[in-house]
């Protein structure tokens, strides 16, 4: 799974007209998944989103994560972030999961993130979106889940995400 992830003062999500999710401070979360994903990049992106530190605590340093900051998180599905543009003028997106694929683990990821104690608001996945945001320092980080293989080797080693 890959993340874009920016700190921000205010994010939203409208469709049709329509707020279908608005934040505050927090982070604003563009999310798409690859096929080969599932329930354990999920939990993985969940864990380090909720654990973040990109926040600024009392001398100004990023000390802070999203729940210490009182902050919340506008998950919006993404799949142009798997999206190919090295060659032509097209981009391809034969690397992003099919819709019924990507959906349900869009939906795990936001369920496992709120799991986390993070306030979740959600973008409408398949849906033409309005993305409205402001970048917060700006703060913008690219996060992607580790290879399988790599991955339990990473949360042996570690202990944690």
């Amino acid at each position: 799974m890959r993340a874009l992830v920016q700190r921000v003062s205010r994010a939203s999500v409208t469709v049709d007209g329509a707020v279908t999710g608005r934040i505050e401070r927090g982070l604003l979360v563009l999310l798409g998944a690859t096929h080969d994903d599932g329930e354990a990049d999920a939990a993985w992106l969940a864990a380090k989103l909720a654990g973040l530190r990109v926040f600024a605590d009392d001398a100004g340093k990023m000390n802070r994560d999203v729940r210490e900051a009182g902050g919340a998180a506008l998950v919006v599905p993404q799949f142009t972030l798997y999206g190919d543009a090295r060659r032509g003028r097209r981009p391809e997106f034969t690397a992003a999961a099919r819709p019924e694929i990507a959906e349900p683990l869009y939906e795990r990821f936001c369920a496992l993130l709120a799991g986390e104690g993070v306030k979740v608001e959600r973008g409408v996945f398949r849906a033409h979106m309005d993305v409205e945001l402001v970048n917060d320092g700006p703060v913008t980080l690219w996060i992607e889940t580790p290879p399988p293989a790599r991955g339990a080797a990473v949360a042996e080693t570690e202990g944690q995400p």
